[in-house]
């Protein structure tokens, strides 16, 4: 199959098929916490978790008192014009339609009430054409639930949740804070509300083998999520997981072996599954280890070279046997 060229099925291909333009991802700060890092749960958050909640590229939200609706707006809106004059200058042209993505800690942590005025102020402005959400699947209410339906008729609201592995000893050494029938619970109510469902998964976690790795890809194939996202793992300075790199250094995936995982694990995904990511970025200031994540160029440009030279297309199945 073939993607307008591409070997999956891409968000850049979906996008244009559903809104006939590009449409650029701009990631916003909903100003909020997570109950892994405000006591509810633990006060030091994922382990890999940098100090900006893993929003390290998002605009941030100006200070603004949560009751005030018009002054959150107005700090909302200001968000994007920030965000899209980066692209502008980066571009030198404004492509003029966006996806607003609440990235930063988990962006359904807050009354129902502050998130209806953040959520729509992103949604009325003209260029937004999706409402993305990243959130755990712990912080999700029926009342949030009813809110993201009520939205979704406005505009297309994707959840993204943060599920990262399967694996329950994994789970427990990242500190998610949440089983694995916890996600499959928000995922059956998120999908009874007829959102879309977008998740997470960081391959190259400690301890985890190529096996368990597909284990985890080979699980989401088999349920209703929309789109999906393959991150390498990122030792980020400022984590508790660069602490424990530096005191008990452990082995971090090397360029090939991470392309070679990728395209296994495209070879599982059904093709209606959305491609949202292949690799991640890491800010170069803080990015510890692996450093060759750090050249996207290469890393892109290896990938789509390994997918021609082994035939790999989404859903094709694994062609090579599972490393032992």
């Amino acid at each position: 199959m073939n993607w307008n060229g591409k070997p999956y099925h891409a968000l850049d291909f979906e996008m244009k098929q559903r809104f006939g333009t590009k449409v650029y991802k701009i990631a916003l700060d909903g100003g909020m916490t997570c109950p892994n890092r405000d006591g509810t749960l633990d006060t030091r958050g994922c382990i890999f978790c940098s100090a900006g909640g893993s929003g390290d590229f998002a605009a941030h939200l100006h200070p603004t008192s949560a009751d005030d609706g018009h002054a959150l707006a107005a700090a909302v809106q200001a968000q994007i014009e920030e965000a899209s004059a980066k692209i502008l200058r980066k571009l030198g042209t404004s492509p003029g339609a966006y996806i607003a993505y609440f990235q930063s800690y988990t962006n359904t942590y807050a009354p129902v009430s502050y998130l209806r005025k953040l959520f729509s102020a992103a949604l009325e402005h003209p260029d937004v054409k999706v409402l993305s959400i990243a959130t755990r699947p712990d912080c999700l209410s029926e009342e949030i639930l009813s809110l993201c339906e009520e939205l979704n008729r406005i505009k297309p609201v994707w959840l993204e949740l943060g599920l990262q592995t399967i694996h329950p000893q994994t789970a427990a050494f990242i500190r998610r804070g949440y089983e694995l029938d916890c996600f499959e619970n928000a995922l059956k109510r998120l999908r009874a509300h007829g959102l879309e469902v977008i998740v997470h998964v960081i391959l190259g976690l400690p301890g985890e083998s190529r096996d368990q790795m597909l284990d985890t890809v080979r699980y989401l194939s088999h349920r209703d999520i929309q789109g999906i996202k393959l991150q390498l793992l990122h030792v980020l300075e400022g984590t508790d997981l660069a602490e424990i790199y530096r005191r008990e250094p452990f082995p971090v995936m090397e360029m090939d072996a991470y392309l070679d995982l990728i395209l296994d694990c495209i070879a599982l995904l059904p093709p209606e599954i959305v491609i949202h990511r292949i690799t991640g970025d890491g800010p170069k200031s803080l990015l510890l280890a692996p450093l060759w994540s750090a050249n996207k160029r290469l890393v892109l440009n290896t990938l789509t070279r390994r997918f021609r030279e082994r035939g790999i297309y989404q859903g094709c199945g694994l062609t090579l046997p599972s490393a032992p």
